[in-house]
């Protein structure tokens, strides 16, 4: 089994439950930061970033291999790499792998002298030899199911799949076999998260079980690794202190523990010193706020911190660390990593290959001087219209204004971008374009998208100098307003088919269509064709129809009336429907209105959360 996983976790990892959209399936896994960039980031901090090159990795290191201990009594612990003394300054990796030669003088340049991984195996030797090459050193992590927290993983039985186990057990130690010798290793780590996972797997006593069960084998591969390797000591990360007391009981032969913890990184001290622990700590990830752990905004979505208030995470939980004086051996802070898209602009300290605020605090928190640095542009006071940050309806596909305070501490001209993403809506990480217009200082026009339900947008200001300064609030996209009377609305309704399992918040009826409330929807089939009518009860003439597709949309569909409800006369038709918010300017006249539809847009069936005929 390969042990990696396919993103590193800690972004977006919902630690609260959420509404799920009615036709897309959740995402479980944590967002994708390891996407692949071939551009290196520069590594003097005042330039802007070079063009790609052709970058080849280092041949491995001659260097001998570190002897890394845990030292010291009770309380005044510390780490030693060949006799001296050694703080963890590090920075969890997100960039690929092979192009580690590329990304890591820019780390070290930092003041980073660590790097910490989720995974190790045949592609883990160029990161291992960019590390040594540059001054810094790597914790390779091992992969264990569930990992990643709640959301994240597969299941797995730790009371009786021997199996898995001892997959692991074989998988591992040949590993660090390979690379015990190599100058890059600082130690090794073993999972990520799965005690508190194990919670989306079990319950009660069953969980408890399966706990210590987990823990007890978090044992067995250290003892493992520890009979191949010596020289360098063996942890394991979960995601709360929680989880430490299963590692006391189970796990007495790791050498310290970890940690991630963000916005609760100054409530780690505490936690040890009340369980009385007789073993050091790292912080694995650490930081600003993840999205668990903030307030909502008036939209009901987790109201991100500014970038102001997440450089000041990243101090702090710094501060945090070192002032555990004795125990707290170190910190990778989150994240090193360069995708541009929501989890990336949350965490990373250079999305798009761009510098931004966190960047350099972590700069300075290493003891780096940044004095001299050209830094990013500073956005603050984010708002739509007159509406404060996250408080925004806007109409579906119309122009919307948004504003913020905007300075450059350095003089630079700017550029601006206007994005949005769809995740609290499907999921869907991805930031994509906004069609917007600059209309003052600091003031946009932006369109909306023209699909309900809450979005993120984000203002990006760059400054030709490789830095960046990110905002972002939500707004909710709501209907557009039409003049005149919705004549179909608590009309009777029907439809060739309906959705009447529970699937996706169904039964969805036809009459659901014709409610007036945006919050329930009919569905049809998954088959072509369907239609959804109305009875307006009389001959009447409209002049508008207004469409509010769910996912599930017509990419070809007609509007049709009659008066009998069996002779049907077309008044509009489409084969380039996109789903979102339909508003049709079209007339016509008879008791029965229909949407037929004759093409779908997914692989789904066809949802309307509202079908208005207005007159």
């Amino acid at each position: 089994m390969h042990p990696r996983p396919p993103a590193p976790p800690g972004t977006a990892r919902p630690r609260r439950a959420r509404g799920l959209p009615a036709v897309l399936p959740a995402l479980l896994a944590a967002g994708a930061l390891l996407a692949g960039l071939t551009t290196a980031l520069p590594a003097a901090a005042a330039q802007p970033a070079p063009e790609p090159a052709s970058v080849t990795a280092p041949a491995p290191q001659a260097a001998a291999a570190s002897v890394v201990k845990v030292t010291g009594p009770q309380g005044a612990w510390q780490l030693t790499v060949d006799g001296q003394p050694y703080t963890v300054k590090g920075l969890t990796w997100g960039p690929p792998v092979a192009e580690a030669a590329s990304y890591m003088p820019d780390v070290a340049s930092l003041g980073a002298n660590t790097v910490r991984t989720w995974g190790t195996d045949a592609t883990t030797l160029p990161l291992l030899d960019a590390a040594a090459a540059n001054g810094v050193k790597v914790i390779a992590g091992f992969w264990l199911q569930p990992g990643g927290g709640p959301g994240s993983g597969g299941c797995v039985d730790y009371v009786a799949d021997t199996a898995y186990k001892n997959d692991m057990l074989a998988e591992f130690p040949r590993w660090v076999e390979t690379y015990r010798d190599h100058p890059g290793v600082l130690m090794w780590n073993v999972g990520n998260e799965s005690v508190l996972g194990l919670q989306n797997c079990y319950q009660g006593a069953e969980l408890e079980r399966q706990r210590d069960a987990y823990t007890s084998f978090v044992n067995e591969v250290a003892e493992r690794i520890h009979q191949v390797d010596p020289n360098h000591p063996v942890t394991s990360t979960d995601a709360w202190v929680g989880a430490w007391p299963y590692y006391k009981r189970n796990a007495p032969d790791l050498d310290l523990y970890a940690v991630n913890a963000y916005a609760a990184v100054c409530d780690v001290r505490a936690a040890w010193e009340a369980g009385g622990y007789d073993k050091p700590y790292i912080v694995t990830e650490g930081g600003p706020p993840g999205e668990w752990e903030v307030e909502d905004d008036a939209n009901g979505v987790p109201t991100e911190p500014s970038d102001a208030a997440k450089a000041e995470g990243y101090g702090r939980a710094w501060d945090c660390v070192t002032g555990h004086r004795g125990v707290a051996l170190g910190a990778t802070l989150f994240h090193y990593g360069i995708e541009n898209d929501f989890g990336g602009v949350w965490f990373n300290l250079t999305p798009d290959k761009q510098r931004r605020l966190s960047y350099y605090a972590v700069k300075e928190a290493y003891g780096r001087d940044t004095g001299g640095d050209n830094t990013p542009p500073v956005i603050s006071g984010l708002r739509v219209g007159d509406a404060g940050a996250g408080a925004g309806a806007v109409p579906a596909g119309r122009e919307f204004t948004l504003s913020a305070n905007i300075a450059d501490p350095d003089g630079d001209a700017l550029t601006y971008g206007v994005l949005v993403n769809s995740n609290y809506i499907d999921q869907d990480k991805a930031l994509r374009p906004a069609q917007f217009r600059q209309t003052g200082a600091g003031t946009f026009a932006v369109t909306a998208p023209d699909r309900l339900g809450v979005w993120k947008v984000y203002l990006r200001a760059t400054d030709g100098k490789g830095n960046v300064g990110i905002e972002t609030l939500s707004v909710k996209v709501v209907p557009p307003p039409v003049d005149g009377t919705n004549v179909a609305r608590g009309k009777p309704s029907t439809a060739s088919t309906e959705q009447t399992d529970a699937y996706g918040g169904c039964p969805c009826e036809a009459g659901d269509a014709t409610d007036g409330s945006y919050t329930t929807r009919w569905a049809s089939s998954w088959a072509d064709p369907q239609w959804l009518r109305v009875d307006l009860g009389e001959r009447t003439t409209f002049t508008h129809v207004q469409l509010a597709w769910e996912a599930a949309f017509a990419r070809s569909y007609a509007i049709q009336v009659s008066d009998d409800g069996q002779n049907w006369q077309t008044v509009y038709e489409t084969t380039a429907g996109n789903g979102g918010i339909d508003d049709l300017e079209v007339s016509g006249t008879g008791r029965y209105v229909r949407m037929n539809g004759t093409a779908r847009g997914s692989g789904y069936g066809y949802s309307l959360y509202e079908f208005g005929v207005y007159r």
